[in-house]
This record gives C-alpha cells, sequence and structure tokens, in this order.
C-alpha cells in the first residue's frame, strides 16, 4: 500500500470516528438549545443559549425546581423550558391569590416572578400521574405551561434533559441553578 492511499484511508477513519462521537454526544449526552421568549425571566432571557444534559435523568430522577426542555406537543422542533414545580403523584392546586399548593401545603418558593393572575386549568386540584410532572415559566404570568390545557402536564419520557449550562451571551456564560 503506497503512503498516500495510507494517509487517505487514515484521515477517513479519523473523520468518521469524530461523527460517530459528535453523534453519540448530541444523541445522548447534551445538547444546545436557544431561549426563545419571556417565560423564564429573569432566570433565562429571550437569546440565551444553553447546553442541555440529557444524561444525569438516566441516572436520577428529577427534581422540584429543576428547568428542563421538553418538545411542544403541537408544533415540530419547537422547545419549552419550564421548571418543574409538582412531581408524580402530587396535588397541585392555585388560589385565587395566585398561591401554590402542594399537597395542601403552600408552596415556599422565589422563582416566580410576579404573583399568579390567572391560574389557569390548577383553579382545581389537579392530581399528576405516577409519570407526570406539573411546570411553570418564572415570569408567571407571560408563560404558556401547565396550567395551560394546551401544554398541560408534561411526562417523564417527554423531558429531553434538563438545563445545565448558559453558553450565550458571554457576560452570563455559567451554570444554570435550579435549586
Amino acid at each position: 500500500m503506497n503512503k498516500k492511499l495510507k494517509e487517505i484511508l487514515s484521515t477517513s477513519i479519523y473523520f468518521l470516528v469524530v461523527l460517530v462521537v459528535t453523534f453519540l454526544v448530541v444523541t445522548y449526552v447534551g445538547q444546545r438549545t436557544m431561549v426563545i421568549g419571556s417565560s423564564m425571566e429573569s432566570t433565562l432571557s429571550d437569546g440565551d443559549n444553553l447546553i442541555v444534559d440529557k444524561l444525569s435523568y438516566r441516572f436520577s430522577e428529577p427534581q422540584r425546581f429543576d428547568i428542563i426542555v421538553f418538545p411542544f406537543r403541537y408544533a415540530e422542533k419547537t422547545y419549552y423550558i419550564k421548571r418543574i414545580i409538582g412531581l408524580p403523584g402530587e396535588t397541585i392546586y392555585i388560589d385565587g391569590n395566585g398561591t401554590i399548593f402542594i399537597d395542601g401545603e403552600e408552596l415556599k418558593e422565589n422563582y416566580g416572578k410576579e404573583v399568579i393572575k390567572d391560574p389557569g386549568r390548577a383553579y382545581e386540584p389537579i392530581t399528576l400521574g405516577e409519570d407526570e410532572y406539573f411546570v411553570l415559566g418564572d415570569n408567571r404570568n407571560n408563560s404558556s405551561d401547565s396550567r395551560d390545557p394546551v401544554v398541560g402536564n408534561i411526562h417523564r419520557d417527554e423531558f429531553i434533559g434538563k438545563a445545565w449550562m448558559r453558553i450565550w451571551p458571554l457576560n452570563k456564560i455559567g451554570m444554570i441553578k435550579h435549586q
């Protein structure tokens, strides 16, 4: 085999390995996504670019206040970014004052940008199934989330992953705080 052919073969194998590794990382480990809209203000802003961790939920259960990414059921290539509020088996209720209750106890949290004006479908208690989660945007009065019947409860198998790191804009680069 001549030297030129060996070099071409070696380079081809190198590129094939790089493509396979890239495919595996994007499919199973992480993915870049961009925030569109203001539903997660002030935690995440329109135009923020994030890396989504697709691996950790294979080894651990989602926790309350995790920020997750999931596909919108009625539009291809549209993804929502929301915060988990209700966990499987819990009952969620939002009263007329905008207070969130989980299993009858007031939820102590500081992620909501403002008092909830419209409890949506949570004006009556919603009991989550064994693989269902109730999610809200941090900008509660400007978010399409589990209060909206179009979004509803999110099933565990719909999760793409957990927001892990902001990579853009450069002045906000860093890990995403969930808890």
